[in-house]
Protein backbone atom coordinates (compact mmCIF):
# COMPACT_ATOMS: atom_id res chain seq x y z
CA UNK A 1 0.00 0.00 0.00
CA UNK A 2 1.39 3.79 -0.97
CA UNK A 3 1.59 6.26 1.77
CA UNK A 4 -1.05 8.06 0.18
CA UNK A 5 -3.58 10.16 1.51
CA UNK A 6 -6.03 7.38 3.20
CA UNK A 7 -3.02 5.77 5.02
CA UNK A 8 -1.26 8.61 5.79
CA UNK A 9 -3.65 9.41 9.09
CA UNK A 10 -3.65 5.97 10.08
CA UNK A 11 0.34 5.87 10.36
CA UNK A 12 0.23 8.85 11.68
CA UNK A 13 -2.12 7.99 14.09
CA UNK A 14 0.15 4.63 14.76
CA UNK A 15 3.35 6.79 14.87
CA UNK A 16 2.23 10.17 16.59
CA UNK A 17 -1.28 10.70 17.26
CA UNK A 18 -0.53 8.21 21.01
CA UNK A 19 -2.65 5.47 18.89
CA UNK A 20 -1.48 2.49 19.46
CA UNK A 21 -4.93 0.42 19.18
CA UNK A 22 -4.61 1.32 15.62
CA UNK A 23 -2.37 -1.33 14.98
CA UNK A 24 -4.75 -3.80 14.75
CA UNK A 25 -6.31 -2.33 11.76
CA UNK A 26 -3.13 -1.96 9.71
CA UNK A 27 -2.42 -5.23 10.47
CA UNK A 28 -5.65 -6.69 9.40
CA UNK A 29 -4.59 -4.64 5.90
CA UNK A 30 -1.73 -6.13 5.99
CA UNK A 31 -3.39 -9.81 6.05
CA UNK A 32 -2.13 -10.77 3.14
CA UNK A 33 1.56 -9.50 3.17
CA UNK A 34 2.50 -12.35 5.14
CA UNK A 35 5.85 -13.32 3.56
CA UNK A 36 6.36 -16.54 2.22
CA UNK A 37 9.07 -18.96 4.14
CA UNK A 38 9.86 -22.33 4.06
CA UNK A 39 9.75 -23.06 8.07
CA UNK A 40 9.67 -21.43 11.55
CA UNK A 41 9.31 -17.91 11.17
CA UNK A 42 9.38 -15.28 13.75
CA UNK A 43 8.81 -11.32 13.75
CA UNK A 44 10.91 -8.76 15.16
CA UNK A 45 10.22 -5.17 15.45
CA UNK A 46 12.65 -2.28 14.41
CA UNK A 47 13.89 -0.59 17.93
CA UNK A 48 12.86 2.43 18.98
CA UNK A 49 15.81 4.68 20.50
CA UNK A 50 15.64 5.04 24.28
CA UNK A 51 14.94 8.75 24.08
CA UNK A 52 11.89 8.40 21.51
CA UNK A 53 10.86 5.46 23.19
CA UNK A 54 10.12 7.78 26.30
CA UNK A 55 8.40 10.46 24.62
CA UNK A 56 6.07 8.14 22.22
CA UNK A 57 5.31 5.48 24.89
CA UNK A 58 5.40 2.75 23.13
CA UNK A 59 7.44 1.76 19.67
CA UNK A 60 5.13 1.33 16.86
CA UNK A 61 6.63 -1.07 15.08
CA UNK A 62 6.47 -3.52 18.31
CA UNK A 63 3.07 -2.40 18.21
CA UNK A 64 2.34 -3.78 14.60
CA UNK A 65 4.62 -6.87 15.26
CA UNK A 66 2.21 -7.76 17.81
CA UNK A 67 -1.00 -7.24 15.86
CA UNK A 68 0.68 -9.28 12.90
CA UNK A 69 1.62 -11.77 15.50
CA UNK A 70 -2.42 -12.39 16.34
CA UNK A 71 -2.83 -12.05 13.20
CA UNK A 72 -0.30 -14.58 10.98
CA UNK A 73 -0.05 -16.95 14.30
CA UNK A 74 3.37 -16.56 14.52
CA UNK A 75 5.70 -15.28 17.90
CA UNK A 76 7.16 -11.73 18.49
CA UNK A 77 10.59 -11.30 19.92
CA UNK A 78 11.41 -7.75 20.80
CA UNK A 79 14.97 -8.40 22.23
CA UNK A 80 16.67 -9.76 19.49
CA UNK A 81 17.82 -6.07 18.01
CA UNK A 82 18.73 -2.89 19.93
CA UNK A 83 19.27 0.56 18.59
CA UNK A 84 23.05 1.32 19.70
CA UNK A 85 22.31 5.32 19.46
CA UNK A 86 19.94 8.18 18.94
CA UNK A 87 19.21 8.83 15.09
CA UNK A 88 17.23 11.97 13.87
CA UNK A 89 14.38 11.30 11.92
CA UNK A 90 14.27 10.37 8.67
CA UNK A 91 11.31 12.29 7.18
CA UNK A 92 13.13 15.35 6.01
CA UNK A 93 16.32 13.24 4.38
CA UNK A 94 17.59 12.32 1.45
CA UNK A 95 18.22 8.67 0.08
CA UNK A 96 21.70 9.31 0.27
CA UNK A 97 21.24 10.76 3.83
CA UNK A 98 18.66 8.23 5.88
CA UNK A 99 21.54 5.31 4.37
CA UNK A 100 24.22 7.09 6.24
CA UNK A 101 22.01 8.37 8.89
CA UNK A 102 20.83 4.65 10.43
CA UNK A 103 24.60 3.34 9.32
CA UNK A 104 25.41 1.15 12.59
CA UNK A 105 22.25 2.50 14.19
CA UNK A 106 21.45 -1.36 15.36
CA UNK A 107 23.03 -4.30 16.73
CA UNK A 108 22.13 -7.81 17.99
CA UNK A 109 21.68 -7.99 21.76
CA UNK A 110 23.76 -11.53 21.92
CA UNK A 111 26.55 -12.34 20.31
CA UNK A 112 26.83 -14.40 17.26
CA UNK A 113 24.82 -17.35 16.90
CA UNK A 114 24.30 -17.56 20.49
CA UNK A 115 20.49 -16.67 21.14
CA UNK A 116 19.40 -16.03 17.86
CA UNK A 117 15.86 -17.62 17.21
CA UNK A 118 16.42 -20.39 14.04
CA UNK A 119 13.95 -19.73 10.37
CA UNK A 120 12.89 -16.57 8.60
CA UNK A 121 13.49 -13.13 10.62
CA UNK A 122 10.99 -10.78 9.61
CA UNK A 123 11.59 -7.56 10.18
CA UNK A 124 8.73 -4.83 10.83
CA UNK A 125 8.80 -1.34 10.35
CA UNK A 126 5.27 0.97 9.63
CA UNK A 127 7.04 2.67 6.87
CA UNK A 128 9.34 1.81 3.99
CA UNK A 129 10.68 4.79 1.82
CA UNK A 130 14.39 4.22 1.17
CA UNK A 131 14.68 0.46 2.79
CA UNK A 132 17.82 2.02 4.88
CA UNK A 133 16.47 1.14 7.94
CA UNK A 134 15.35 -2.14 6.99
CA UNK A 135 18.42 -3.20 5.46
CA UNK A 136 20.58 -1.82 8.74
CA UNK A 137 18.88 -3.65 10.89
CA UNK A 138 18.92 -7.03 8.38
CA UNK A 139 22.89 -6.43 8.29
CA UNK A 140 22.68 -6.45 12.08
CA UNK A 141 20.76 -9.88 12.57
CA UNK A 142 23.13 -11.46 9.76
CA UNK A 143 25.94 -10.18 11.55
CA UNK A 144 24.49 -12.30 14.36
CA UNK A 145 24.33 -15.23 11.95
CA UNK A 146 21.07 -15.04 10.69
CA UNK A 147 20.44 -16.95 7.25
CA UNK A 148 17.27 -15.72 6.74
CA UNK A 149 16.01 -12.36 6.73
CA UNK A 150 12.88 -10.40 5.31
CA UNK A 151 10.82 -7.26 5.59
CA UNK A 152 7.29 -6.32 5.68
CA UNK A 153 5.71 -2.92 6.29
CA UNK A 154 2.47 -1.08 6.35
CA UNK A 155 2.83 1.15 3.46
CA UNK A 156 5.71 2.68 0.67
CA UNK A 157 6.20 6.19 0.73
CA UNK A 158 7.19 8.07 -2.39
CA UNK A 159 10.64 9.26 -2.25
CA UNK A 160 10.54 13.27 -2.39
CA UNK A 161 12.52 14.60 -5.50
CA UNK A 162 15.26 16.54 -3.95
CA UNK A 163 16.44 17.81 -6.96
Amino acid sequence: MWLDDAARPAVHGLKYGALPRIAADLAAAMLAMRPATDGPSVLIPIPLAKKRLRERGYNQSEMLARALARQWRIPVLVDVLVRTRETPTQTALTPDTRLANVAGAFSPRHRRGVGLPCGTLVLVDDVFTTGATLAEAARALEQAGATKVRGVTFARAAIPDFT
